[in-house]
Formats: C-alpha cells, structure tokens, sequence
C-alpha cells in the first residue's frame, strides 16, 4: 500500500526554522520525483519545491527561493523541506507528493502537515 507521511510542522515565529519530513512506501521512491506543495485558506495550492532523481536537480518557486532547501534521502525513502527565515505568508497545509516520468503517469500524495508562523 502506498503512504506518503509527512511530518515537522508546528508553530514557529517569524525569522524562525522548521525541517518537514515526508516518508514514503509502497513503492520505488528513487524511480519518483518528489514535490513539496502547499494550499493556505483562500488561496490556490502551490507548487513550492521540486527535486528529481537520480541527478537530485532542484526548482524552488520565486518566493522562497534562497530561504527553502528540498532534499533527499533514497536510502531512506524521505524527501526533506528545510524552511529558514519563515514568513507569516508561509504559513500553509504543507504537502508530499510523488510523480512518476513521463512512461509512468502515477501519482501520490500526503495528507499534510499544518505549518504556521506567527508572532
């Protein structure tokens, strides 16, 4: 059975950190690239991050570019957010997502994890 758990999020203040987890199974994480979204009340869900396998390259949306680090662990079937500097409009339901290349149409997503940054 497929899961993708996330996990990391809380409450922080503003200028603060937080490391979002996302633990996959149930399938071949390294034949996946891996995708960070988030959806805030209000507003369309976002693609925020992005990092491929097996070169590991990296996409990062405008605005969190030079704050967000997305990684990866194959051995461990995780894929990381590392989020610096948070700002209150980062806050967001936080969410994993797996994708196939273009010969494998599968796709799988997390539930989410609650980020919130307020002073």
């Amino acid at each position: 059975q497929v899961q993708l758990v996330e996990s990391g999020g809380g409450l922080v203040q503003p200028g603060g950190s937080l490391r979002l987890s996302c633990a996959a199974s149930g399938f071949t994480f390294s034949n996946y690239a891996m995708h960070w979204y988030r959806q805030a009340p209000g507003k369309e869900r976002e693609l925020v991050a992005s990092i491929a396998s097996p070169d590991g390259s990296t996409n990062y949306v405008d605005s969190v570019k030079g704050r967000f680090t997305i990684s990866r662990d194959n051995g461990k079937n995780t894929v990381y957010l590392q989020m610096n500097s948070l700002k209150p409009e980062d806050t967001a339901v936080y969410v994993c997502m797996a994708r196939g290349d273009v010969l494998n149409r599968r796709e799988f997503w997390g539930q989410g994890t609650q980020v919130t940054v307020s002073s």
